[in-house]
């Protein structure tokens, strides 16, 4: 596999993780609320904790979400990359900025 292989197949499963509804809606909210608690994102989506934080930790691990311990939540916020930048201008332009509210 060559260089640019190797990067079609990263960005290639990176989008596969971004595009789950779930994922998208909690993406808007962080997108919204710059941090977040994983209890806090399953009110606003009105899911399970268990849930929430399986999305959340497929997020973390593709690389868009950055996990902090406050006391005893888990708080999440957006890495900071050309590429969750780009999904964030994205998603707003198309007005995707309230999905969470669907």
């Amino acid at each position: 596999m060559n260089i640019k292989q190797n990067k079609v197949e990263a960005l290639a499963k990176k989008l596969l993780v971004a595009g789950d509804s779930t994922r998208l809606k909690i993406l808007c909210i962080i997108f919204d609320d710059k941090k977040v608690c994983v209890s806090e994102i399953a009110k606003k989506l009105d899911m399970s904790v268990a849930i929430v934080s399986h999305h959340l930790q497929s997020l973390a691990k593709a690389g868009f979400l950055e996990p902090n311990r406050e006391g005893k939540q888990i708080c999440y916020s957006l890495l900071k990359s050309r590429f969750n930048t780009d999904l964030k201008d994205f998603i707003c332009r198309n007005k995707l900025n309230n999905i969470s509210k669907l």
